[in-house]
């Protein structure tokens, strides 16, 4: 989750320095290509062959749609009236819109209190972070639209976790299916905008290939992973941590200002992660300190 959280949250940094040469479009399009042919290669060199049945490839469609397509799409046209506080607050919706649809389809029984705590705080500390209330947009359509692309988030990690892992596929060759199936509907947008010149730099053109191999192939990979491991929930606990190292890479590379209140944000959302990632101790060994505990008679 940690390398999830340093590679996810670096995303920010690298857009921002490959729209100096690229346009939004040709940003998407290039990150999900580069990022599928890196996971392709994973998978052909671990030996590992791309799904071959068309109810697999027709999932995997699904999930590009709801977790590339639609949200891409949605934050695009949200953060053209929304400042990029409001839209990280938005953005870190998704694992409480994630706990919902969990207990809507029955996965999230018995939710833990101290995790639910957790939840919650890891929203608070965000809400410290951006300060939404001192930013525009807060009440807008592009607001909407933001929400949106998190609530879609959400639905594509449920709908990953119940249609697609565990059926029999290594999570690389689904991660990697998925990445071909969001490049190809990313190129239905390179009309709107993605067949304008390029004005290539170094800084931007290094931005973009790290952006694609590194914080959009293994990313995807290691979010599949955490879905088939722990949940969609659990998966979508890691939006919290995005604002903590986009905040710190943006004060180290780009010298942006880190305030007390952000600090203590980080802190907030830090502990409410702490919180999602406690574990129920197991019956076996709930038993064994039970009887330990006994006194002898």
């Amino acid at each position: 989750m940690g390398v999830l959280a340093l590679l996810w949250g670096s995303t920010f940094l690298w857009i921002k320095l490959a729209l100096g040469g690229l346009s939004p479009v040709q940003v998407t399009f290039t990150r999900c290509a580069l990022g599928a042919l890196v996971l392709i290669a994973l998978c052909y060199s671990t030996g590992k062959r791309l799904p071959r049945d068309r109810a697999t490839w027709g999932h995997i469609i699904v999930a590009a749609f709801f977790c590339n397509a639609l949200p891409f799409a949605l934050f695009s046209i949200g953060e053209q009236t929304v400042d990029s506080g409001v839209a990280g607050v938005l953005n870190a919706t998704t694992p409480l819109w994630s706990l919902l649809i969990g207990i809507a389809i029955g996965t999230e029984r018995g939710l833990d209190p101290i995790r639910l705590g957790g939840l919650l705080l890891g929203f608070a500390g965000t809400l410290v972070i951006f300060a939404p209330w001192h930013q525009a947009g807060l009440a807008s359509w592009g607001s909407v639209a933001i929400l949106g692309a998190a609530a879609s988030y959400a639905v594509a990690f449920a709908y990953m976790g119940r249609k697609l892992v565990g059926k029999g596929n290594a999570t690389i060759t689904l991660s990697a299916g998925q990445l071909i199936a969001a490049t190809g509907w990313s190129a239905l947008t390179l009309p709107a905008g993605g067949l304008e010149p390029v004005h290539a730099n170094p800084a931007a053109l290094i931005a973009v290939v790290v952006l694609g191999t590194l914080a959009t192939g293994i990313t995807f990979h290691l979010t599949y992973r955490i879905i088939a491991d722990e949940g969609a929930t659990n998966a979508a606990v890691v939006g919290y941590l995005l604002p903590v190292v986009s905040v710190t890479l943006g004060a180290i590379v780009l010298g942006e200002e880190l305030s007390l209140r952000v600090v203590a944000g980080m802190a907030v959302v830090l502990v409410g992660v702490g919180m999602t990632r406690r574990r129920k101790p197991a019956p076996a060994a709930a038993e064994e300190r039970t009887v330990a505990a006994a006194p002898e008679r």
